[in-house]
């Protein structure tokens, strides 16, 4: 008995070491992330009492894809995301937010909801979000052009179809856009279904002259972003932290390392399997409108936040028929 207690004890001591050599170069790995430290009180982030009361099992995260070329550059948030991790229905669900939603920014009155990042950053944009569609993001994640780039050649690449339409613009950009030398390395030559690299992937996701328009550029950055969340999330935690040391010197976000942790382990054990998307405002709630030689996108404020609480919170796939 006590020979046999003794092999149990040196086990579970040697156990309790591996997992706390491994907590400890997780959380060295996520000291390569570039933090920011924003308010979290419910006033100070525009987070209303109506919302305070939803499900705490649902986690929303603002991402901002911003059009950044240089280090501390005034960006406009080109991209604009809620990343939901939906503990209650087992979830991940990414919503776009069209760039050229008229709303209210504090101090700045209507414009264009991707204006709100270049006034105040990331901090002015989650009080925008929140204030507008009633929400309760409290943090962040910020890739720029490079980063973005950097991110999709990390995990191999994403396989992405590409209409003969989108062909003609994908590449327009490719200088102007990538750090990255090899201008030829990154032409696309053909449509169809394809793997195409960090920089060929910016490029996918910045056509903005085909037919769809904006429209179709949102679901173009959804379309890359699940990829990518696919990938990663297919990944057996033995491998995450290699992955992770990779990705994270690319992003900045508001989230301690400890919440990182804990939910990046929450998408194992919960056993995630789902990614959804959408896409807001929905077609029939919107128009574009010109105000003072500048294009608007009008939409009907209270069906649209009606719609992504049906399917932030409530996990309903909302109607685009009015």
């Amino acid at each position: 008995m006590r020979k046999t207690s003794k092999i149990i004890l040196s086990t579970i001591t040697v156990l309790f070491a591996a997992i706390g050599t491994i907590i400890l170069c997780f959380n060295s790995q996520l000291n390569k992330v570039k933090k920011a430290e924003i308010p979290k009180t419910n006033s100070e982030l525009n987070i209303s009492n109506n919302v305070v009361k939803k499900d705490d099992e649902i986690i929303n995260i603002a991402l901002f894809g911003v059009d950044r070329r240089q280090k501390d550059e005034a960006s406009r948030s080109d991209a604009l995301m809620i990343l939901t991790l939906d503990k209650k229905h087992k979830k991940i669900k990414i919503s776009s937010i069209m760039r050229d939603a008229y709303v209210n920014i504090d101090g700045y009155g209507m414009t264009k909801i991707n204006h709100a990042y270049a006034y105040g950053g990331p901090m002015m944009s989650i009080k925008t979000l929140n204030k507008n569609f009633d929400l309760n993001i409290k943090d962040y994640v910020t890739v720029d052009f490079f980063g973005f780039e950097k991110i999709i050649d990390s995990v191999g690449g994403v396989e992405v179809n590409i209409t003969p339409e989108e062909l003609k613009y994908i590449n327009n950009n490719t200088d102007e856009n990538s750090e990255s030398g090899n201008k030829t390395a990154s032409i696309i030559t053909n449509s169809g279904l394809q793997k195409v690299n960090g920089r060929q992937a910016l490029e996918y996701t910045r056509i903005r002259k085909n037919d769809g328009g904006d429209f179709q550029r949102t679901e173009r950055q959804r379309t890359v972003l699940i990829h990518v969340l696919n990938k990663i999330k297919k990944v057996p935690p033995t491998g995450m932290l290699s992955l992770i040391s990779q990705l994270l010197p690319y992003t900045e976000t508001s989230i301690p390392n400890t919440e990182i942790l804990k939910k990046l382990m929450s998408v194992y054990t919960l056993g995630i399997k789902d990614i959804g998307e959408q896409r807001f405002p929905l077609d029939g709630y919107c128009y574009g409108k010109m105000i003072d030689n500048v294009w608007y996108l009008i939409f009907d404020l209270n069906a649209t936040k009606n719609q992504m609480h049906q399917y932030i919170f409530e996990d309903i796939k909302p109607s685009t028929v009015k």
